[in-house]
């Protein structure tokens, strides 16, 4: 049996990046149950594999959210996800600005799994195009065309919005 394993510093990276963690498994899975779910499979393999892991251990865990995310869609055959819920930002806005935000999320859950993460990767995370390849263990080729096609997706998608608005626009008679 083995002794007692130390986890130091984890419950410090739990406690300061745990919200954008969460934030971001919600992004890849479509919901926060399953977004929970996400991150704390990618902890309880973190929490494993802990004295193994060098550098940095957030690296570590996002890059086994991201590769949990891709298996799990593989796994399951595609369906649409409507996301029931959507916090608002940490700031104030305007109902407007909600539903566009609910509408664009919904948008990001219905793209292909590796579209998806590349997007979310590159957009919301910030990565680079290398950082990217890296997360992911693909080609920046491959980060570039999955990048290009999912926002030529989500274009498509969010283009009959502009016309239902402009529609909604001249029903009122405003």
């Amino acid at each position: 049996m083995r002794g007692k394993q130390s986890f130091e510093g984890l419950d410090t990276l739990v406690a300061e990046r745990g919200g954008a963690l969460l934030a971001t498994a919600r992004l890849l899975t479509g919901g926060r149950a399953a977004g929970e779910d996400l991150l704390q499979a990618a902890l309880e393999r973190l929490m494993r594999h802990w004295s193994r892991v060098r550098g940095d251990k957030e690296a570590y865990l996002r890059r086994v959210m991201y590769h949990l995310a891709i298996d799990q869609w593989r796994w399951r055959k595609r369906r649409s996800e409507v996301l029931v819920e959507v916090e608002p930002p940490g700031q104030p806005d305007g109902t407007d600005m909600l539903h566009l935000r609910q509408a664009l999320i919904q948008a990001l859950a219905k793209l292909p799994p590796k579209q998806r993460a590349v997007l979310v990767l590159r957009y919301w995370e910030q990565f680079s195009e290398a950082e990217v390849a890296v997360a992911l263990g693909c080609s920046i080729g491959a980060v570039k065309s999955n990048t290009s096609r999912g926002l030529s997706r989500l274009r498509a998608a969010t283009a009959a919005w502009v016309l239902e608005d402009a529609q909604a626009w001249n029903g009122v008679g405003r």
